[in-house]
């Protein structure tokens, strides 16, 4: 919604300067989205009419005009455009004119001829985008008239009106806002005085979409040009003038936010109907495209078609043109949920159905069609005729036509709303006199009543208390209520838990040096990595109408998106790729939503550098040590079968299972076009908040630590977590630590024999209470190492 300034100072007198009003509006919830400067402020540019026009003797592209400035002779200028011809009126900078880029004009030779001054095109002066040739003015435009009379100066503020405001979808509504902010007179128009005739004859409306309808004749009109305050006004909201007629039409909308329609009466087949639309019928609109309308679109009919689409858009062939004599001016309210319908499916939009599917105020119909006949009458010379009402069945819409038609109407007040002084004092934390609420709410345009407050029937977002008491916080301002509470504790809930375990992990994948990554939800119908996760295809979630083929599925998984990640980046010329995604999963299961965190690694383990050289790639044990170091020291993992891959592990926190790990297939790294093995790993996180525990701590030891190794000789299919397992199962006490450091097989049997391997482990003691003495770590470590020999049947190397 786009407001005038200088429009707005006819109602209200605003603040001093632009700033100050733009703070106003904010803080008051109407939120400013641009502030637009129009009009030309520059001294010394008038406008000038071209008298003749002569090639220059010594460039081709440039010509000698002589221009008639007002000053009584004519002046000299050098100009390259070549849109102009003599007689055409155009901007004319002086010597002395600063125009926009601190450029100022003066007294020059260009190519050996004398120029005195420069004519300007529109984005020289800064009030279009055309560069391309002089800016060519109305004929009636005064010669020597300063361009700041041609183009005043004015302010426009582009607000973000909230839906359930659409009284400020007017510049009335704006003004009314302002004017109780800054405790300022509001300034309305006089109702219009005419001397009008109620039709005999109701307008025929059948559906209950439209529960007002009202027809305004106008004979004798003479159609043409806008005058230049209306074309102004109009232009400087963004929109164009087009004829007197119809510019007065979105003149009244734009002061009191009623939209309102003229359509040609000549042009018209039989009485006009309200009714919905026939299946398949056709309609011309304005915009020149041809619609294909349902049963559920509303429509304005003569005898014979529909003439415009209720609350939307004219029709074309029933349109003021620059022949039309008689008019009848349309002003109606309609359903607002059948126009949103009906703008959307049809996808049509235009300022009418912006306001009809907000609501707009039932009392403002006929006095706004009033307002635009006075106009007409004012500027275009039609007589007003005959006002003619139709009401659908049921409608609440009841009237006087006599009070209607030849009283002062007023305001119409639609409900009461209760207000209590102590619970206002109780929500908003301090109390307001009782004469400051009436200025507020009175300033709004409520009335109080026996009961509370009636509220007008342009502000139908009023119905209980706490409205009240929003609007009165909202002009005494949040700054006026005193803050009791600096802080105040609160439990954290289980989004919170949900929140810190993500970025714990987000925390701990970055500092392993990998890179977060995000993808898109929508997958295709056979996502990356779906055999990997063994997801059964019957649960995922198809979308019921993709915008293209490869966005068909929500994502079951976050391997699609990483996978295809690394086949991107190693096609880009990447030598190594980790990264990792935290986010949604979905699934036909219940609850659908899942909270996951994926992984994934492929090339070099560590960057190459001048000492190192080439280093390793990246595997199996790799990928295992950053999901220990980042899910914590109960971490543990298990083989399992998976045919989608060439390893596959199932990853445990406290013996819960939180996740998998795995490898693919060589060849399917190959189809990535990866250069090393591809390794990944996906973890639930409402799994994982299951498993995890409260963390511990514990004291930095005071006393040394000392250390014992232990070599033996085991089968190849003994993992080392059963010998960690046996070794920590004994409980002993002095036990601080195990690390395995030297791994050996000898597939040729030559040193050891072909179907074992050989490991060594260091083993930590340490007293909490006191510095160990060898005898006492000697007998433990005899301890662990016959448990060894006893359960797992191992052999030790002494």
């Amino acid at each position: 919604m786009k407001v005038s300034l200088n429009w707005l100072r006819e109602f209200v007198e605003i603040p001093a300067t632009v700033p100050e009003l733009v703070e106003l509006l904010t803080l008051a919830g109407v939120e400013v989205e641009e502030v637009i400067q129009l009009g030309v402020a520059i001294p010394n540019v008038v406008v000038a009419q071209i008298k003749e026009s002569a090639q220059h003797p010594n460039a081709d592209r440039l010509s000698v005009c002589q221009v008639d400035d007002g000053s009584g002779a004519l002046r000299q200028i050098v100009c390259g455009a070549k849109n102009y011809k003599a007689g055409d009126k155009v901007p004319l900078a002086l010597p002395g004119a600063v125009l926009p880029g601190n450029f100022t004009i003066k007294i020059g030779k260009l190519r050996g001829v004398e120029s005195h001054g420069m004519l300007c095109s529109g984005k020289e002066l800064g009030v279009s985008a055309d560069a391309e040739g002089l800016l060519i003015l109305p004929g009636d435009a005064r010669v020597g008239k300063p361009i700041t009379e041609v183009f005043p100066g004015d302010t426009v503020l582009d607000l973000e009106v909230t839906p359930n405001r659409p009284d400020l979808l007017s510049h009335i509504g704006i003004a009314r806002e302002i004017a109780v902010l800054t405790r300022r007179p509001l300034t309305l128009p006089p109702p219009p005085v005419l001397s009008l005739g109620f039709g005999s004859e109701v307008i025929d409306v059948e559906p209950k979409e439209c529960p007002l309808y009202s027809v305004l004749a106008l004979t004798n009109v003479r159609v043409g040009p806008s005058p230049e305050w209306l074309r102004r006004r109009l232009e400087a909201v963004g929109l164009r003038a087009i004829n007197n007629v119809v510019d007065i039409t979105n003149l009244v909308m734009l002061e009191t936010g009623q939209p309102l329609h003229a359509f040609d009466a000549d042009k018209l087949d039989g009485d006009i109907r309200v009714r919905m639309a026939s299946g398949g019928e056709e309609f011309l609109a304005l915009d020149g495209k041809t619609y294909q309308l349902a049963p559920q679109h509303l429509v304005i009919a003569d005898s014979r078609r529909p003439i415009a689409l209720g609350g939307v858009m004219g029709g074309e062939d029933s349109g003021v043109t620059a022949t039309t004599t008689n008019v009848l001016l349309e002003s109606a309210r309609f359903d607002a949920a059948n126009i949103r319908r009906t703008a959307r499916t049809l996808g049509m939009t235009s300022d009418s159905s912006y306001r009809f599917e907000r609501g707009v105020d039932p009392a403002g119909v006929l006095p706004a069609s009033q307002r635009a006949a006075s106009l007409i009458a004012e500027i275009a010379g039609g007589t007003p005729g005959e006002l003619r009402v139709g009401l659908a069945e049921d409608s609440q819409s009841g009237f006087d036509p006599v009070s209607m038609l030849h009283e002062e109407i007023g305001t119409v007040f639609t409900h009461t709303v209760r207000l209590r002084p102590a619970r206002c004092a109780a929500l908003l934390g301090v109390r307001i006199p009782d004469e400051r609420i009436a200025a507020i709410l009175t300033g709004f345009g409520l009335r109080h009543a026996e009961g509370g407050w009636e509220v007008p029937s342009y502000r139908q977002d009023l119905t209980r208390e706490a409205d009240l008491i929003e609007e009165i916080s909202r002009v005494i301002g949040m700054d006026a209520v005193p803050a009791r509470m600096h802080a105040r504790f609160v439990p954290a809930s289980a989004s919170d838990r949900e929140y810190d375990r993500a970025m714990e992990l987000r925390r701990a994948f970055a500092a392993a040096g990998l890179h977060e990554a995000r993808s898109l939800a929508l997958v295709p119908p056979q996502p990356l990595g779906l055999g990997a996760t063994q997801v059964d295809p019957a649960n995922l979630l198809r979308v019921k109408n993709p915008m293209i083929d490869d966005q068909v599925v929500l994502r079951p998984n976050l391997l699609h998106g990483l996978l295809k990640a690394v086949g991107d980046n190693f096609r880009a010329g990447a030598k190594s790729v980790r990264l990792f995604e935290i986010g949604r999963v979905y699934s036909r299961q219940q609850p659908e939503e899942f909270s996951h965190a994926g992984v994934v690694l492929c090339g070099p383990a560590s960057s190459r550098t001048w000492r190192a050289g080439e280093s390793r790639d990246a595997d199996l044990f790799d990928l295992k040590g950053l999901l220990a170091a980042a899910l914590g020291a109960e971490t543990n993992f298990e083989p399992e079968s998976n045919s989608a891959l060439a390893l596959s592990l199932l990853v445990k926190v406290a013996s819960r299972p939180v996740g998998f790990a795995g490898q693919l297939w060589p060849a399917d790294a190959r189809a990535l076009d990866a250069t090393a093995a591809v390794l990944f790993a996906e973890l639930d996180l409402s799994a994982l908040d299951t498993a995890g525990g409260a963390k511990k701590f514990r004291e930095i030891p005071r006393f040394p630590s000392t250390a014992r190794d232990i070599a033996l000789l085991a089968p190849l299919t003994l993992p080392h977590e059963k010998i960690v397992t046996t070794l920590t199962g004994a409980h002993e006490p002095l036990l601080e630590s195990i690390e395995l450091f030297d791994v050996f097989t000898d597939p040729a049997g030559a040193h050891i024999p072909a179907d074992q391997k050989s490991l060594a482990y260091s083993l930590t003691y340490r007293a909490p209470d006191r510095t160990l003495a060898a005898d006492e770590v000697n007998a433990a470590h005899a301890r662990l190492k016959e448990r060894l020999k006893s359960t797992l049947g191992v052999t030790l190397r002494e």
